[in-house]
């Protein structure tokens, strides 16, 4: 199978900067798009940014200009680096890896709804 783990989480000042880290590990052939989203206590999950293989990359309005997405394809690791944070920022961040090509019991699978993370912490202070 294959997990996602994010990481980074933590509490900063409004003004300041977070890197979150995301790792998909597992027998992984292949992974398309991996995308962060992030979540309020009663809120629906939103979309913040993703990143396809070939490096192209989108954001959300909320975000653009702010944040940045690297990612390393060999390690099939995404980074979300996270300047100019506001209280509004403030959420679990979930990250996902989509198009994932596997293998388990020694055939080959595509995962179409993709694998989650277990979510990591962001709080931004005022």
């Amino acid at each position: 199978q294959v997990q996602v783990v994010e990481s980074g989480g933590g509490l900063v000042q409004a003004g300041g900067s977070l890197r979150l880290s995301c790792a998909a590990s597992g027998s992984i052939v292949s992974i398309n798009g991996m995308d962060w989203y992030r979540q309020t206590p009663g809120k629906q999950r939103e979309w913040v940014a993703g990143i396809i293989k070939s490096g192209s990359d989108n954001y959300a309005e909320s975000v653009e200009g702010r944040f940045t997405l690297s990612r390393d394809n060999a390690k099939n690791t995404v980074h979300l680096q996270m300047n100019n944070l506001s209280p509004e920022d403030t959420a679990v961040y979930y990250c996902r890896a989509n198009g994932v090509k596997y293998v388990t019991d020694g055939v080959l699978r595509t995962s179409i709804d993709g694998f989650w993370g277990q979510g990591t912490q962001v709080t931004v202070s005022s």
